[in-house]
């Protein structure tokens, strides 16, 4: 059930993102909810790889550049998703920041004992 609500509250990120942050488009929630379910996956299953691969780059920059791969996973989203654009990398890399901003304080109220 948490899995379901994380989702639900990413989906509610998603469309505060296009009412705040302007060049981030959704056109309801559906868009919203099938956006958070493919970045969920995206950092699930492609991001691991990206960092693996794109590991001496993150520790020269000390971990700077896993903003890059978070905003890279945004777009990937935003190229899957139908209903959802991102227009330039400044909304990309802003947008990510705010939504694992979202999903940290999420990881903070939820954890487990």
């Amino acid at each position: 059930m948490r899995h379901v609500l994380y989702f639900l509250v990413m989906a509610c990120a998603f469309v505060t993102l296009s009412q705040v942050l302007p060049g981030v488009e959704v056109d309801g929630w559906g868009p919203a909810l099938f956006a958070s379910l493919v970045l969920g996956f995206a950092n699930a299953v492609i991001k691991p790889v990206l960092l693996l691969l794109t590991l001496p780059l993150t520790i020269l920059t000390l971990g700077l550049f896993l903003l890059v791969l978070n905003a890279l996973m945004l777009w990937l989203t935003d190229v899957v998703v139908p209903g959802f654009d991102v227009h330039g990398f400044g909304p990309l890399l802003l947008g990510s920041l705010l939504l694992a901003l979202v999903g940290m304080v999420w990881k903070a109220i939820v954890k487990e004992d």
